[in-house]
């Protein structure tokens, strides 16, 4: 029993192995002319944009986190009671939909422009959107809610005796914040930092909208651009290098902190009156208004302009390409996921927990480089094995690896096993083993105990990790769009394609799709988070189910 959950676990734990393998094994051979091309042209701006981008992103995520968590958890203000969950919309959007949105609304020829021009004159101008503040200030606003979700379960979960005793010893509630609640919460804002930074560092949608160069443009450029498989290898380990040390760099920060343990608070403290009331209404409602209603009411009327005549034959192919995928992805990804967590169960020894662990990292890694280290394994398979083993049978001798369906699932499972495996572990620990110890006392075990007992209890973790994967996928950009088969595109690609040529109205039809698809786990997160904030455990752990 126990060899055979560490087969499995060992087994898993290779599939992430291999693209950081090859990633590794890309150095073997460098191509002088294409890195001192990339050095004298594009290396050291990439370096600088991409450390520009964590840096503002960075920031703004964590005073956009931060205050809006402490403004719904500690303070009560007109609005707050729908604000607390509304907040966490955003996450239905992916980051390159709001870019292209934010770019059609505020482009010089763009509605906005244009109407104030109309009315106060053609001299006016607006700041430029494509800009770096302004794909700083798209990815703020998509990526905020890791902080704020992480921030809000620490706040609340910090109880009303802390900010109490603060009170006693007579600081005020900015006072309090700053010397209390804010230290206590850090581990949490820095893990919510943590996701931003990875998810901002692997982003290749809205940097491409605004065509402003980062590691991901490189690598999509070194491959279609130079034909250089590996040199897009080589550019990816060192945008892999960059997401780890980030999250070294985060787990460094955490130290020894711990978080409160008190029963979670379900009421504000600080009641808010006047223009204190009127500021945190206004400030709240501001930040939603721009990352969810402005962008959804905007791509729903190119929708209607221009979007309903795309609805056509293409158009379904294009959703069934995407539902295909991303139920395969689903049910592949749970099925290892669940293996994992039984692994961990069945066999809790170091060696599977280091397995599990590092299977667990293909979520740092980001879907451009996954893409060029599967792709140049399974070229190399198919140039070494399969190619010469068809024309020793007979066959056509053509590559069956490279450029496959299988390429494309695997890549999703290894990104997303991660997100799948947390719903499912969190689930299988709240089955008692007594319930097992029972069923083999009745002669029941095996399959079939699994089937009749664990299965049914496990059915919660099972549709909501298959719910995240499947609209994770559906999302997911830069994989799909170096590795897709030839006529499989999906929605995301066909995004990419409409704002590449500046099409921002047809780019609105499968862009509403894919946010309307997005509110399904978004809803489940905030029914959860609605859950922890009664319950008498630590409302962190019912948060948001990724591996910081």
């Amino acid at each position: 029993m126990l060899l055979r959950w560490r087969l499995v676990s060992f087994a898993l734990a290779a599939l992430v192995l291999l693209p950081l393998s090859v990633l590794a094994l890309s150095w073997s051979d460098i191509d002088g002319e294409i890195w001192a091309h990339l050095w004298d042209t594009q290396l050291p701006r990439l370096l600088g944009n991409s450390l520009l981008l964590v840096l503002g992103v960075g920031i703004g995520v964590v005073v956009l986190g931060t205050s809006l968590a402490w403004l719904t958890t500690l303070c009560e203000f007109p609005g707050r009671r729908w604000l607390d969950w509304a907040l966490m919309l955003p996450f239905a959007i992916p980051a390159y939909v709001l870019a292209f949105v934010f770019i059609g609304l505020l482009d010089f020829a763009g509605p906005l422009q244009s109407l104030l021009r109309e009315v106060f004159g053609s001299g006016l101008r607006l700041p430029r959107v494509r800009s770096t503040g302004g794909v700083i200030l798209v990815l703020t606003l998509v990526f905020y809610p890791y902080v704020y979700l992480l921030a809000r379960g620490a706040f609340l979960a910090q109880g009303r005796g802390l900010s109490e005793a603060a009170r006693v010893l007579g600081l005020s509630p900015w006072q309090a914040f700053w010397r209390v609640a804010l230290p206590m919460a850090r581990p949490a804002i820095g893990a919510g930092l943590a996701l931003a930074i990875m998810e901002t560092m692997a982003d290749f949608g809205a940097v491409a909208v605004f065509n402003y160069d980062t590691f991901t443009t490189a690598i999509y450029k070194t491959w279609y651009g130079f034909y250089s498989l590996s040199s897009a290898a080589q550019l990816a380990s060192l945008l892999l290098l960059g997401v780890f040390l980030a999250l070294f760099a985060e787990r460094r920060s955490r130290g020894r902190a711990v978080t409160a343990s008190e029963r979670p608070r379900s009421a504000p403290l600080y009641h808010l009156r006047g223009i204190r009331a009127f500021a945190a209404s206004a400030w709240c409602g501001l930040v939603f208004a721009c990352a969810f209603v402005v962008p959804l009411m905007q791509l729903l009327v190119w929708c209607w302009q221009r979007g309903r005549f795309d609805f056509d034959e293409r158009y379904r192919e294009l959703v069934l390409h995407s539902l295909c995928l991303g139920a395969a992805a689903a049910v592949l990804t749970v099925a290892a996921g669940l293996l994992l967590a039984f692994a961990r169960r069945q066999a809790p020894v170091p060696a599977v927990r280091a397995a599990v662990g590092i299977a667990n990292l293909g979520y740092a890694l980001p879907g451009a480089v996954l893409a060029v280290a599967i792709m140049l394994a399974f070229s190399w398979l198919d140039n070494h094995w399969v190619i010469p083993l068809s024309l020793a049978l007979g066959g056509a001798g053509k590559p069956l690896l490279l450029g496959s369906l299988g390429a494309l699932l695997l890549a999703y499972l290894i990104r997303f096993l991660a997100v799948a495996q947390g719903p499912l572990e969190s689930t299988l620990a709240r089955i008692r083993p007594s319930l097992v110890e029972a069923s083999r006392s009745l002669g029941v075990g095996g399959f079939e105990m699994f089937r009749r007992v664990q299965l049914p209890l496990l059915a919660p973790g099972l549709l909501s990790a298959a719910l995240l994967v499947f609209v994770d996928t559906l999302k997911e950009m830069p994989a799909t769009l170096l590795m897709r088969p030839f006529g499989w595109d999906t929605l995301a690609v066909r995004v990419f394609e409409m704002t590449s040529e500046g099409e921002w109205a047809r780019a609105a039809l499968p862009a509403v799709s894919l946010v309307l698809v997005g509110l399904l786990p978004v809803a489940l997160l905030i029914r959860r988070s609605a859950m922890a904030a009664t319950s008498p455990q630590s409302a962190i752990g019912h948060g948001v189910q990724h591996p910081a």
